[in-house]
């Protein structure tokens, strides 16, 4: 078993790869070539690609991994040790030609996340962690906000996009978010609000039904 940082570092590499063929593939998408997977859930040859590409590579990387998979490009395997993987988060972003999107993927050992790389590839950063040995962004360790008053906070938020069971209680939260801070951010990739909080760009993210 090969050490973590190193498994880490060779995932960011891999994303890279991953990441310039979407932004290759971007300009070339047609409508066609997109599909609804259930509503507002839209998936395209692209999503589909990269992750078998993932796929392909991290079944090198570590044989006797699993996966569970955003695409279903393989069957869920939950063993010792598995591979959690969404290709391409923000995909409404991306075909609408968005710079916002990610290649997201986290490695569980018994039950435990125990590494995760989040890709932005139209930036070119890498948000890559592992257990006991910190959080990154290109190498450079990175850390959280350490405000402490809500009114000095910029935070992130997702929009119900098919759950819209709770919308009521999500806009009173909304509303008074909006007025007791500095502001309120949706970028329409849930990783990358993520990696965002964890380098402190942000100061908090809430989402529900995520």
């Amino acid at each position: 078993m090969k050490e973590l940082s190193i498994i880490t570092q060779a995932v960011c590499d891999l994303a890279r790869e991953v990441g310039k063929f979407q932004l290759e593939q971007q300009n070339l998408l047609k409508t066609s070539d997109v599909t609804e997977k259930s509503p507002n859930q839209l998936v395209s040859y692209v999503d589909q690609e990269s992750e078998s590409r993932l796929i392909h590579r991290l079944q090198q990387l570590l044989p006797e991994a699993g996966f569970i998979t955003e695409e279903k490009t393989v069957a869920d395997s939950m063993s010792e040790w598995f591979w959690i993987i969404d290709p391409l988060d923000g995909t409404t972003n991306y075909i609408h030609h968005l710079p916002i999107f990610s290649i997201s993927i986290g490695l569980v050992h018994h039950q435990e996340v125990v590494a995760g790389v989040i890709y932005d590839p139209s930036q070119d950063e890498c948000f890559s962690a592992s257990k006991n040995n910190g959080a990154f962004l290109n190498g450079k360790r990175i850390n959280v906000s350490d405000k402490i008053n809500l009114k000095d906070t910029l935070v992130a938020t997702g929009f119900p996009y098919y759950d819209f069971s709770k919308t009521e209680g999500y806009l009173d939260m909304f509303r008074q978010l909006m007025c007791s801070t500095r502001g309120i951010r949706r970028l329409g990739s849930a990783a990358i609000d993520l990696a965002y909080v964890a380098c402190g760009r942000f100061d908090a993210f809430w989402e529900y039904g995520l």
